[in-house]
């Protein structure tokens, strides 16, 4: 098992370099002048030369990237072009809410899209199975903007004056604000540090931030402005979750060792539960694991139509205004936690089936 996971380990590095070689080369790829993307098409030649040099900018490509790779490797990502800010200040600011977006988003598409499949595998062929399996080609199919707005709209104007009124936008309601920890139990942590950074991440995430504080008023408020964007987010996960289980639980359902066990008189729920469902988890964990993934780097249309500054919504707008520390910073961030996602997901291949423990 650890020599399992030892090797996965090692061969996610290379890949992470080749993510570092490719995100730099991807942005600097993108047609357009980051000065006058920032500056304005007014910006003169002198002032963008004084810009561009002052940024380092016009060095050459492979020199960039030597500082980039040393930088990296130190934990600093550079200054962002637009906000004349530490790319890792940003991150810092606004990766907690895409993470806590996603991971509401997953938990409820788990929670919701597991026992649909395993329902719908036990009730094959019948009235629920094809009323579910409708359902779930429909969250497939239905936009994420427009099933967003539609839940704003719904829940924020048409039931603004009854107890299921939801905030359609931001994270706290105005006259809410969420004391960081650290400054609630009097900590003292000096700004720019790496443990600052630290603090300062998980403190941004309101839910957890809360709980530690003990602040209810907070939690409640955060958790009303993340269910609708939540349930717009989860759609299509829950639906492709849903879809797979069935489909692996089923294929499992028809195998020799299922009908035997039933041949010995167990009933259905300890056949499906005991002897099915585990092994048919590993297409299923699969499928988690890119969804997880898909989730933390597609919640752009999301963040988007709810308001929330999160990752998603600032790589667009670098993107456009070619901020490329920023560009940088993000992609590589997401990418690395997809990684860790898939590693997660490989490792978990051997807890769930042991034939992988001897390969």
């Amino acid at each position: 098992m650890l020599n399992y996971s030892i090797r996965r380990i090692l061969a996610a590095i290379p890949v992470l370099l080749g993510i570092l070689l490719l995100t730099f080369a991807l942005a600097r790829a993108i047609p357009g002048d980051p000065c006058r993307a920032i500056l304005g098409e007014k910006a003169t030649r002198e002032t963008c030369d004084r810009f561009i040099h002052e940024r380092g900018l016009d060095r050459p490509v492979l020199v960039q990237f030597g500082i980039y790779l040393t930088d990296v490797a130190q934990g600093d990502f550079g200054n962002s072009i637009r906000f004349n800010r530490s790319a890792v200040q940003i991150l810092v600011e606004r990766l907690p809410v895409t993470i806590e977006l996603s991971l509401s988003a997953f938990i409820l598409s788990v929670l919701v899209g597991v026992p649909l499949g395993i329902f719908s595998a036990i009730k094959r062929n019948t009235f629920i199975d094809v009323a579910t399996m409708a359902g779930a080609n429909l969250g497939v199919s239905i936009p994420v903007f427009w099933l967003g707005l539609m839940l704003a709209f719904f829940f924020a104007v048409v039931l603004k004056d009854t107890p299921l009124a939801l905030p359609p936008s931001g994270r706290l309601a105005a006259g809410i604000s969420s004391t960081p920890f650290y400054e609630f139990y009097g900590w003292t942590v000096q700004e720019g540090t790496v443990r600052f950074n630290l603090v300062e991440f998980f403190a941004n995430f309101y839910l957890l931030n809360s709980l530690i504080t003990g602040d209810w008023e907070v939690l409640v408020d955060a958790i009303k402005h993340l269910i609708l964007p939540a349930v717009a987010l989860s759609t299509i996960p829950l639906s492709i979750i849903a879809r797979m289980t069935r489909s692996s639980l089923l294929e499992v359902l028809g195998l020799d060792y299922i009908r035997t066990a039933r041949a010995k008189g167990l009933g259905e729920g300890p056949v499906v539960m005991k002897h099915a469902f585990r092994n048919a988890l590993l297409p299923v964990v699969t499928i988690m694991g890119l969804q997880l993934g898909s989730l933390l780097a597609g919640a752009v249309l999301t963040e988007t139509i709810f308001g929330l500054r999160g990752v998603g919504l600032t790589l667009f707008e670098s993107i456009t205004s070619r901020d490329y520390p920023i560009i940088q910073a993000f992609t590589v961030v997401i990418a690395a936690i997809y990684l860790i996602i898939n590693l997660l997901v490989d490792i978990s291949y051997a807890f769930l089936d042991p034939r992988i423990r001897l390969d």
